[in-house]
């Protein structure tokens, strides 16, 4: 792993890591038998639950820990993201409890679930465009217009940090973890976790997974290059990106030991199997890592394997579609 690459270093993790703990308690890292047997191959699954978070997805970790890391100018003035959800929810969250301000500016058609808890949290929540690009293009218009602050899903390194803190807290949970198979939308979550397990004493690979509907990521990946955009279709909106990002991209390809597409339906699957299983509410987009630990089980066979149930917001449409 060349860690020029990386955006932040691990002593970055841990002060966000710091400035986040008032606010958040840790999640709880689990076993289930049944997953076990249903992954099979000997395979460990260790489920590390961020859907038990006061906006039941990891994101607000991102949230926290980017206002946390403003000036009290940029507090005073306020902050301003494009979303689909859950990193706005992660923000308003931040916001409503550091006193700071928030805008939130989502695509026409969003979860009106995730858009009702931004403003329960106290966020003004912007309804433009059709897509998540359209949405942060309309957010960086609104920022110059208003001196707010913008702070990006994937394109800022605080946002990486909180992310990051994931991982710290999975390893101390589980010391002699072999692997962890991440979903990427962004990539904050994969960076983040690779610069944790960059610094450990026992190297752990990190292999990363993408919806096929929502591929940009992965086919820039694979060119050695941005491609794109890449329109996305996909169940996992909480992952639908149409583009690679800057401040992860050179990350990723320097330090994923594999990347992978899962397909509709092994995402739907996952999903269904991680509800069975442990009895959480999950998002399609949270059970992304599970699909592509199903997809490469036979690569990490008798392994003990962390997947990252990232979200909860499934809204009563999505349930509908997993149990049609």
């Amino acid at each position: 792993m060349t860690t020029s690459a990386f955006p932040i270093g691990i002593a970055q993790v841990r002060e966000a890591r710091a400035r986040i703990a008032p606010h958040l308690q840790r999640t709880p890292l689990r076993s289930y038998p049944e997953l076990d047997a249903a992954v099979g191959h000997d395979i460990r699954v260790l489920v590390k639950h961020e859907n038990h978070l006061p906006t039941n997805s990891f994101k607000v970790r991102n949230g926290l820990a980017a206002v946390s890391a403003l000036t009290p100018e940029e507090r005073q003035r306020g902050v301003i993201c494009g979303s689909r959800g859950n990193h706005g929810q992660g923000i308003a969250f931040a916001g409503m409890k550091l006193g700071v301000p928030a805008v939130i500016v989502v695509p026409y058609g969003n979860n009106p679930e995730k858009n009702a808890a931004m403003r329960g949290f106290g966020a003004r929540v912007i309804e433009h465009g059709s897509t998540y690009d359209d949405a942060v293009a309309e957010s960086e218009r609104i920022a110059g217009a208003e001196r707010l602050t913008v702070i990006h899903s994937t394109n800022n390194e605080h946002v990486i940090e909180g992310a990051g803190t994931i991982t710290l807290e999975v390893l101390e949970d589980a010391p002699q973890l072999d692997a962890m198979v991440i979903a990427i939308g962004g990539g904050s979550q994969a960076v983040g976790a690779m610069v944790v397990l960059g610094a450990a004493e026992r190297p752990t690979p990190v292999y990363g997974v993408q919806a096929a509907g929502a591929p940009a990521v992965f086919e820039s990946w694979r060119a050695g290059r941005p491609v794109g955009p890449i329109a996305p279709n996909t169940v996992a909106d909480g992952i639908a990106t149409a583009s690679s990002y800057p401040t992860t991209f050179a990350a990723l390809r320097a330090g994923l030991r594999d990347f992978i597409t899962v397909g509709e339906e092994p995402i739907l699957h996952a999903t269904r199997l991680l509800i069975q299983t442990t009895h959480n509410l999950v998002e399609p987009s949270g059970a992304v890592g599970l699909a592509g630990l199903l997809q490469l089980r036979e690569e990490l066979a008798g392994m003990a394997v962390c997947v990252i149930l990232s979200g909860g917001n499934a809204d009563l449409a999505t349930l509908r579609t997993l149990y049609r």
